[in-house]
């Protein structure tokens, strides 16, 4: 809300001040401001800092504030840690937590020197540098803040539908954050050796690839069969990899078919892996789901991946998490459909968008009233912080005591 970090030297209102900074710590990229018009390079940087905190998780910024200082951790502190980074084990947390920090910074200077060079071409030396490092952070993180709406408003990079250099630039980043830091550990650790991978991150790098090339292949074949060659393959593949979660486009959504649309829609509630810079409701889960529905259909009483059994824990967990995402945004669609008397299909685009934090907007978000961007606010924080979490925090004090109630059978399906 400062005046300098506004080109119209007044500051930003509250409500979209909020908004902003609601969006960019949860690593959503909706915005009611675009940010490379509205915002001057002060308020480019903070959303920027927002970003990047957002995307490591304050969790992990915080252990390394502990490590910095040369305070000890205790055991709860690790506790938590290990569930915000999806961490196996509460050995070596701090020693993860380097890894975690030295491959970000690797990662992300990397995309920034490789983005910049067509950038320079483009805007000049020093703003290309700038833009290249904006859009390293903010690909990696998974939060879809760009600075192209100099050329066109809210143009994300519809500038850029066929640049090789930079489709594949930012497709890799918004992968590499999208994965799972405990998956480039065990990548790390044990090269290509599959075998001796945790069963998280063998279900990762197989469900990964598969929720990528599957939608791709629609996209090529029914939404973007009039374009290019080029333009096509890179279009295809590139809305495919940014709907779970990242919040670039390379071409305009609005003109996809509803259902193109309504693949996005759940593409982006799936999210990417645990301990990610990801939103969403994790690969995992929908991997867990789908391997119970498989073990009911065959009769089978347990879940079991890669010759492996999931706890029943893990199932209800999967189950719940469903059940919040789809409450928030269903409900969350029906009630800005209703404040704002607009389509349900694009209210539901929308509020897909900010629980998942993927920040992919139909144009809808700038228009809207107070209290739907209020509505939106709500759900980037609770698809940031964990639905789960909230309910846990919630009911922390409410544990039921050993005795348990008579069962009774009840048929569902």
């Amino acid at each position: 809300m400062l005046p300098f970090a506004s080109r119209d030297g007044q500051g930003a209102s509250f409500p979209d001040a909020l908004f902003t900074a609601t969006s960019a710590i949860c690593v959503t990229g909706l915005v009611v401001r675009d940010t490379a018009v509205y915002w001057t390079g002060f308020g480019q940087g903070v959303i920027l800092a927002l970003i990047q905190i957002g995307g490591m998780g304050v969790v992990t910024c915080a252990v390394t504030i502990f490590a910095l200082t040369g305070q000890k951790l205790t055991l709860r502190q690790r506790g938590t840690m290990q569930e915000a980074i999806a961490a196996p084990r509460l050995g070596g947390i701090v020693r993860l937590t380097g890894f975690i920090l030295l491959t970000t910074a690797v990662i992300e200077l990397l995309g920034a020197v490789l983005l910049s060079i067509p950038f320079c071409q483009t805007f000049g030396a020093p703003r290309g540098l700038w833009y290249g490092l904006f859009h390293s952070v903010s690909a990696f993180c998974n939060a879809g803040f760009d600075l192209m709406g100099e050329r066109a408003q809210f143009s994300s990079l519809t500038a850029f539908p066929a640049s090789p250099l930079i489709n594949t630039v930012v497709m890799l980043l918004i992968m590499t954050g999208g994965i799972g830091f405990t998956t480039w550990e065990d990548v790390k650790t044990h090269g290509l050796n599959l075998r001796r991978y945790r069963m998280q991150s063998k279900i990762i790098l197989t469900a990964t690839p598969l929720l990528i090339l599957l939608p791709a292949v629609y996209f090529w074949f029914f939404e973007f069969s009039a374009l290019p060659p080029g333009e096509r393959f890179w279009g295809s593949l590139f809305q495919s990899v940014t709907a779970r979660t990242a919040g670039f486009n390379t071409l305009d959504l609005s003109r996809m078919s509803e259902t193109g649309q309504g693949i996005m829609i759940l593409l982006m509630l799936v999210g990417g892996a645990p301990g990610s810079t990801a939103g969403g409701m994790k690969v995992t889960t929908l991997a867990v789901l789908l391997s119970t529905a498989v073990s009911v259909f065959r009769r089978r009483e347990d879940t079991s991946f890669f010759g492996r059994r999931i706890e029943e824990g893990t199932v209800r967990s999967a189950a719940a998490i469903l059940t919040l995402y789809l409450t928030l945004f269903l409900g969350g669609g029906f009630l800005i459909s209703r404040l704002e008397d607009l389509p349900l299909p694009a209210c539901l685009f929308e509020t897909a968008s900010a629980v998942g934090t993927v920040g992919l907007t139909l144009g809808l978000t700038p228009g809207l009233g107070t209290a739907s961007r209020a509505i939106l606010i709500v759900l980037m924080y609770c698809g940031r912080v964990g639905a789960l979490t909230l309910v846990f925090a919630a009911l922390s004090g409410q544990r039921g005591g050993p005795a348990r109630l008579p069962a009774e059978k009840l048929i569902v399906g």
